[in-house]
């Protein structure tokens, strides 16, 4: 079979659902009519059912904790360009260029916050020797060409290897709620704390070319507290920076997601609620599906200014 120019791949629960559905509705919002695949950690069938709308729902290893199942859709589905994204994440501009650039033979990702690398990456996973170069986030990847199917394929290949049970990502279930806090370990300790993050630096300070990699700067992937990013346009779901910068995607990775637990109203709940509740979307789904903070009306409001109260309050006792 012929593989499509792109699709785009991602990992859901039942309790990620909501965040699931929001990703895929801003793909569809923004022009993307690319073939999306969702792989099944734990959906339930009527959730299954309504993510098939506009995804192909792939049935999920059960004897593998979520947090190394990332590969396993591209790798049963695979496209020409691979773009994986985390269910936490809303895409907020086309990306039709980061594929363009990736269909050339190119792996795309985002430069991470922190440094990290570990110079034993590729003997302990295979691979050959490791070096240095800047750490990246794994969890929104534009794998294209022959090194972007290398990289799934290495890490798909890889992850088995690295002892996770070691780490606080063993656990089976897919929400970063459920890690153990008295876990004992510490980043600085263990090459693969970061599980499938640290495998795909590993892969690609092993095995890809250098000029076959391209960083992107960290503010393509904004990340909670989305300090200085401003929602432009609900609608279209343009953000932008204070100098101008717009990022690709938005992402909520604190435990505390806003479908699941009452957040502040920042960036990534103004978006969720608009691709939850407004009736363009591809996928619609009944009220009694949304919390009531995520709806539309006035007793929806009431509750986001009750819970914005609530969260000013906190942060200013906690800077007390």
């Amino acid at each position: 079979m012929d593989r499509p120019r792109a699709a785009f791949y991602c990992v859901s629960s039942a309790r990620y659902f909501l965040g699931a559905v929001a990703l895929v509705n801003s793909l569809r919002l923004l022009g993307h009519g690319e073939p999306i695949f969702v792989l099944d950690a734990g959906l339930s069938a009527i959730q299954r059912r309504q993510l098939e709308r506009e995804a192909t729902v792939v049935s999920a290893p059960g004897d593998t904790t979520p947090f190394l199942l990332k590969t396993v859709a591209p790798n049963s589905h695979p496209a020409e360009v691979m773009v994986l994204i985390d269910a936490d994440m809303i895409v907020t501009r086309p990306l039709t260029e980061l594929i363009d650039r990736a269909s050339e033979g190119l792996v795309l990702v985002v430069e991470h916050e922190h440094d990290r690398y570990f110079p034993e990456w590729g003997e302990l996973l295979g691979l050959r020797s490791s070096r240095r170069r800047h750490y990246v986030s794994s969890g929104f990847i534009a794998a294209g060409g022959v090194p972007g199917s290398r990289v799934v394929d290495l890490m798909h290949e890889a992850q088995p290897r690295i002892g996770i049970e070691e780490t606080p990502f063993s656990s089976h279930s897919p929400d970063l709620e459920s890690l153990s806090h008295s876990f004992s370990g510490t980043p600085e300790g263990h090459p693969f704390f970061f599980a499938d993050q640290d495998v795909l630096n590993a892969v690609l300070t092993s095995e890809i070319a250098e000029d076959e990699v391209e960083a992107l700067d960290p503010r393509a992937e904004a990340s909670t507290p989305f300090v200085g990013l401003k929602v432009r346009d609900v609608a279209t779901l343009r953000c932008r920076y204070e100098d101008g910068t717009e990022p690709y995607v938005v992402h909520h990775y604190m435990p505390a997601k806003p479908w699941l637990e009452r957040t502040y109203d920042g960036p990534y709940s103004r978006l969720l609620r608009r691709l939850l509740a407004r009736d363009d979307v591809a996928i619609r789904l009944p009220k009694g599906q949304i919390p009531l903070r995520l709806r539309r009306g006035p007793a929806a409001y009431a509750e986001r200014k009750r819970i914005n109260t609530r969260e000013r309050l906190r942060w200013r006792l906690q800077g007390s």
